[in-house]
């Protein structure tokens, strides 16, 4: 969990409480929805948008396909240029992925990913970097162990209450050839101005990241949801080892239910 738009992907997916939603109909996401999202850089007091991503959801034959995209404005590809994909199936019912792939081009770091899940929930991953043969791993995953796709719908389907206010709540997904057991606590609700979009009931959040190249895994991400049906994040934060990296909501279309949790 070191790279550029690896920390959008975590952000989206860490969050949730204690009940899931039992049939389809209740699902606060359908087919078509489209979320547009901007990241950006502080240091040294300059804040810098850096970068765009988009994540867009369908379905066809029993299985919802998500597609994540990010990649790095023109002016800062001239410092370090990103490209990122990210895509997987699950499965509409149980909610089990069924394969993942990555292909992340960040500098001179590139990296494709490619995750089967299997039924006895064994995974097989395939890594392969820039000019280097494929690495094939087999990784003994659990019930719970999903990519970070698959956790962010499978979460958005779960409920919030009060009494889950400083409880913290298990993480476990598979990246590359590792698979991370975290935690992020439900901190209360809270009114968010997200910049170019207005002021939004939230549910926010705390998640503890990994540390490595970009976090230092001493303090943690903070992150907003939509306090409505939907359950969409809209803003994020967290410091890294020079400066810190915001995300923030920049267009939503196609939802399911009606944005209701704007005031202004």
């Amino acid at each position: 969990m070191k790279k550029f738009f690896v920390c959008l992907v975590l952000t989206i997916t860490a969050f949730s409480s204690a009940i899931y939603a039992q049939e389809k109909n209740d699902y606060p996401f359908q087919s078509g929805e489209k979320l547009n999202f901007i990241m950006n850089y502080t240091w040294g007091g300059v804040v810098t948008d850096v970068g765009s991503a988009t994540c867009q959801l369908t379905y066809s034959d029993g299985c919802y396909y998500v597609l994540l995209t990010g990649r790095s404005f023109k002016f800062f590809d001239m410092f370090f240029k990103v490209r990122e994909r990210f895509e997987t199936r699950f499965n509409e019912k149980t909610f089990r992925p069924v394969k993942f792939h990555r292909e992340a081009s960040e500098g001179k770091y590139h990296m494709n990913n490619t995750l089967v899940f299997n039924a006895n929930y064994t995974i097989n991953s395939r890594t392969q970097k820039r000019d280097k043969p494929a690495v094939d791993t087999l990784l003994k995953g659990t019930a719970n162990t999903m990519d970070l796709l698959t956790l962010f719908f499978k979460y958005r389907t779960m409920s919030f209450a009060e009494s889950s206010i400083g409880v913290k709540k298990p993480l476990e997904f598979v990246i590359d050839k590792e698979i991370y057991n975290l935690y992020f606590i439900y901190q209360g609700k809270e009114n968010k101005k997200i910049p170019g979009m207005g002021t939004y009931r939230t549910m926010k959040f705390t998640a503890k990241v990994v540390a490595g190249n970009v976090f230092d895994g001493k303090e943690d991400m903070t992150i907003w949801v939509s306090d409505d049906q939907n359950k969409i994040p809209l803003f994020f934060e967290s410091p890294v080892i020079v400066g810190k990296v915001q995300g923030r909501i920049s267009a939503i279309t196609g939802t399911k239910y009606p944005v209701e949790c704007k005031i202004k």
